[in-house]
């Protein structure tokens, strides 16, 4: 159970970490505090492999039209991918990628939508960031040193995720560990160094708590890891950059009801002080954040 008493005691056990100052995040030349306004990325799949359905645009012109509606729901950048990150998704060759987004990304660059796009390839990150996509979602570690330079020579930003493999189709499991925050820092931090010195200016970092849970891994205990790492999130700010987390779905728990997780898991990721939330629903988010920043705690 989690209670009041538990966040302050978190809170105070870590007093230093919240006032760790980081960067702020830019999106398509717009540059965001992410402490005074938490930044929502929007999902659209073009992949029909991914679990959550409403995410899934089958044509191009589907995921225009999933993509603007998200952004005026409130969503400040659209993440687009083409293969999906799940166990036994079908394996989607560059070409093919490419294909598939490229005109999504013209699209919307031309209206003025910024685009991530998800990818662990160095080819069709190249072709997304020459077709306008300002943010890279960084699903593996392979390629760093192209990815990076295609970034940094773009000047746009860099989400980088937390991958047990080379790649999120590696299908290595999240380990769930008492505590695993040192792991990520030890992670990230020379990745981050090192997509700076190759030009990268703007980067944020991913946990990776959407990916791969093994067999071995129940529902409930990757739910209750989720939601720790999330109220942890403020930890990670001594890698200087912001945080950027996924919002669960959590089926067992929320079941018929699973749409409404994720408004409810931005309430920790906003207590986590993460940076940016990465959502499906983006309406509901937005009005968990909204309520989350209009509220405190004074009589």
């Amino acid at each position: 159970m989690l209670t009041m008493e538990d966040i302050g005691a978190l809170a105070a056990a870590n007093a230093g970490a919240f006032t760790t100052e980081i960067e702020p995040f830019t999106i398509g030349g717009r540059t965001f505090d992410t402490d005074s306004e938490p930044l929502i990325m929007g999902v659209v799949n073009r992949s029909r492999d991914s679990t959550y359905r409403d995410s899934v645009a089958p044509t191009p012109a589907d995921a225009v039209r999933r993509a603007r509606i998200l952004f005026h729901q409130g969503a400040h950048v659209i993440d687009i991918g083409a293969e999906s990150s799940r166990a036994g998704g079908l394996r989607v060759s560059t070409h093919d990628q490419i294909d598939a987004l490229i005109p999504v990304v013209e699209e919307l660059s031309a209206d003025h939508v910024p685009v991530s796009i998800e990818s662990y390839d160095v080819d069709v990150i190249q072709a997304a960031v020459s077709a306008g996509a300002c943010v890279v979602n960084l699903t593996g570690t392979r390629d760093d040193d192209a990815i990076f330079d295609i970034v940094g020579s773009a000047g746009a930003s860099l989400l980088m995720c937390f991958t047990p493999g080379e790649t999120v189709r590696d299908e290595l499991s999240i380990r769930i560990e008492a505590d695993p925050i040192p792991a990520l820092i030890e992670h990230f931090e020379p990745r981050i160094e090192h997509a700076q010195s190759r030009g990268v200016r703007s980067i944020a970092i991913d946990a990776g708590l959407g990916f791969f849970y093994g067999p071995e891994v129940d529902p409930i205990s990757k739910i209750r890891h989720q939601a720790q790492v999330l109220l942890h999130s403020f930890r990670l700010r001594s890698l200087g950059v912001p945080s950027c987390q996924v919002m669960p779905h959590a089926f067992d728990v929320f079941q018929e009801e699973f749409r409404s997780a994720e408004g409810v898991f931005a309430v920790l990721g906003f207590l986590g002080r993460v940076g940016i939330l990465r959502v499906h629903e983006v309406a509901r988010v937005r009005a968990s954040l909204e309520l989350m920043r209009t509220i405190d705690v004074e009589l």
